[in-house]
């Protein structure tokens, strides 16, 4: 098996260890642990008097019956039997796609989005063919090329909704166009869901609108938690969800004791984290794009509250260059658009603490002004 290097995971690898100003990254700012306990308003004793009495065996190796209770109720036609823990979305992902595709298979990917939706179909001998999204149609695809792409044979359809790096939206209507044409030729639609817009935008679930979507979230992005690294599937079919438990056998154990606990904790309290969370996002992409609006080297299609950014920068070098130069002189960290494949570009996590993004756009105009003479 061969398999590409995964371009933005290696690039952080490298890099973020040593950044002191860190505007790259997709997930909205991180809770801590004191203010994830303090969510059972018992500042956290509950929550510990619970972990104190557990055991430390494998606890429940799909997920708890609380988790998975409460994962389902994020969809209208998700039974609870059909949600599988997993690690992260990054498991959620590659345990739909070692499942469910073979060497010779036909499947779609959209791009560019989430490396690993195309990288791994490649790496098992499947043929890929990409459904760009076009700069010009803001960051959306058309869905005439996924037409003129799909045929009798095509195993399955990769999307990331909302898109990683750019922050565009696949809206309910153009969903249903791709399960009209999956569903002529009995395709799979797999969604990376883990981009939820936090402004009001409607978003629904590719689970919710077919019987043969595989619906991918966890907790990283949109309920900043990326650290406890719990995910999961999401499907109407539990004949999908069965062929899931064979493969995840080989994949993984359980999420852990603790994680799973954690996980429970914020899913019930789903709705204050949204509430902090739709603050940052409406309060730091007003300060980003009043920045973008006054940087003469920047211009941006906005993310409709979705927590990562595609800046377009007018270079007289390449990204990754400009990147790494920025990151050594001034501790600023962004990730060349080149690692996404869209040079020219980067991505900017701009629902960082506001502190933090402040800073960095100040740090950032004035290295952009080098290139002015």
């Amino acid at each position: 098996m061969q398999i590409a290097g995964f371009g933005v995971e290696a690039w952080l690898n490298e890099t973020e260890k040593t950044a002191t100003t860190d505007i790259s990254q997709s997930s909205i700012a991180a809770l801590t642990m004191q203010e994830v306990v303090d969510l059972d308003g018992h500042h956290g004793q509950q929550f510990y008097q619970q972990l104190n009495q557990s055991r430390l065996d494998y606890g429940w190796i799909e997920g708890s019956p609380a988790f998975k209770k409460l994962a389902s109720e994020l969809y209208q036609h998700v039974p609870a039997a059909n949600i599988l823990q997993t690690n992260g979305a990054t498991g959620a992902n590659h345990l739909a796609i070692y499942s469910l595709l073979n060497p010779g298979d036909h499947v779609i990917a959209l791009y560019p989005s989430y490396q690993q939706l195309y990288d791994i179909p490649k790496s098992l001998g499947a043929t890929v063919d990409y459904w760009h999204i076009h700069e010009s149609q803001q960051w959306l695809p058309d869905i005439a090329e996924l037409e003129s792409l799909i045929r009798p044979d095509t195993k399955m359809i990769l999307l990331n909704n909302a898109v990683n790096p750019t922050g565009s939206l696949l809206d309910e209507a153009l969903l249903k166009r791709v399960v009209a044409l999956a569903r002529k030729v009995g395709a799979y639609v797999l969604a990376d869901e883990v981009y939820e817009p936090l402004d009001g935008t409607p978003f629904v679930s590719i689970a919710d609108l077919y019987e043969k979507g595989i619906a991918i979230n966890s907790l990283s992005k949109t309920y900043s938690v990326p650290g406890i690294r719990i995910g999961w599937t999401a499907t109407q079919s539990m004949e999908l969800a069965e062929i899931f438990r064979k493969y995840r056998d080989y994949t993984m154990i359980c999420g852990g004791v603790f994680n799973d606990q954690l996980a429970v904790l914020i899913l019930q309290h789903r709705a204050e984290i949204l509430a902090r969370n739709r603050e940052i996002v409406n309060r730091n992409l007003k300060i980003y794009t009043d920045w973008v609006m006054q940087e003469p080297r920047a211009s941006l299609i906005a993310p409709h509250g979705i927590s990562v950014s595609c800046l377009k920068l007018d270079l007289p070098v390449a990204d990754e260059l400009f990147c790494r130069e920025l990151l050594a002189e001034t501790g600023v960290l962004l990730v060349p658009g080149s690692r996404f494949d869209l040079p020219g570009h980067v991505r900017l996590g701009y629902c960082t603490q506001t502190a933090t993004l402040k800073r960095g756009l100040t740090l950032l105009s004035a290295f952009l002004r080098r290139y002015d003479d």
